[in-house]
C-alpha cells in the first residue's frame, strides 16, 4: 500500500501498538498495517522495542509514534466520530470509556492512552443545523449532557 501523502502522527508514551489494535477492534475500517522498531537505543526507548505504529482509523491514515513521556495529549486535537444511531452511539463511547477511558461534557471522551474522542451522532449535527430556536433548545440540551442522548436532543429540537 502507498503511504499517504498526509499522516496523522498520534504521540504515544510508550503504547501505540496497544492503542492501535484496541482502535481496530473497536472502529470499522480500521487495522494496523505495519509495525516498526527502533533500528538502535534512542532518548524514547531501546533497539528493538516498537517504535511507529502505521494504522487507519476508519480509513484516515495514522502514525504512532512511542515517543516518551515527553508531550501528552489534550483537547486541542481530537478524532470526531459521527455515528448514525444511539447504538452506535453507545456502543463507541462506551467502548472509550469502559476501556480505561474517561467521560467529558457534550459528546467528548478520553481513551485511556488521553487521546481525545467526540461521538457525535447526526442526529445532534441536524439539529443543531436548524437553527433558530430548535437549534438553540438542541445546543442547550447537548450542554448538559455527557454522552449524548439522541431522543432527548431530538425532543429538545421540537420543543
Amino acid at each position: 500500500m502507498a503511504q499517504a501523502k498526509n499522516t496523522i502522527c498520534i504521540w504515544y508514551d510508550k503504547d501505540a501498538e496497544a492503542a492501535a489494535n484496541f482502535y481496530a477492534a473497536t472502529f470499522p475500517d480500521t487495522k494496523v498495517t505495519s509495525v516498526h522498531r527502533a533500528p538502535s537505543d534512542n532518548p524514547s526507548g531501546k533497539q528493538g522495542e516498537v517504535l511507529t505504529v502505521e494504522f487507519t482509523i476508519m480509513g484516515i491514515p495514522c502514525i504512532g509514534l512511542n515517543g516518551g513521556p515527553a508531550f501528552k495529549h489534550s483537547e486541542a486535537f481530537s478524532m470526531q466520530i459521527a455515528t448514525d444511531d444511539q447504538a452506535e452511539t453507545d456502543r463507541y463511547w462506551n467502548a472509550i470509556v469502559g476501556n480505561g477511558g474517561e467521560e467529558s461534557m457534550c459528546g467528548w471522551c478520553k481513551d485511556k492512552w488521553g487521546l481525545s474522542w467526540q461521538i457525535t451522532p447526526r442526529a445532534l449535527s441536524a439539529a443543531m443545523a436548524m437553527g433558530g430556536d430548535a437549534g438553540k433548545r438542541a445546543f442547550e440540551a447537548m450542554m448538559t449532557m455527557k454522552k449524548i442522548d439522541i431522543a432527548r436532543i431530538e425532543a429538545a429540537a421540537k420543543g
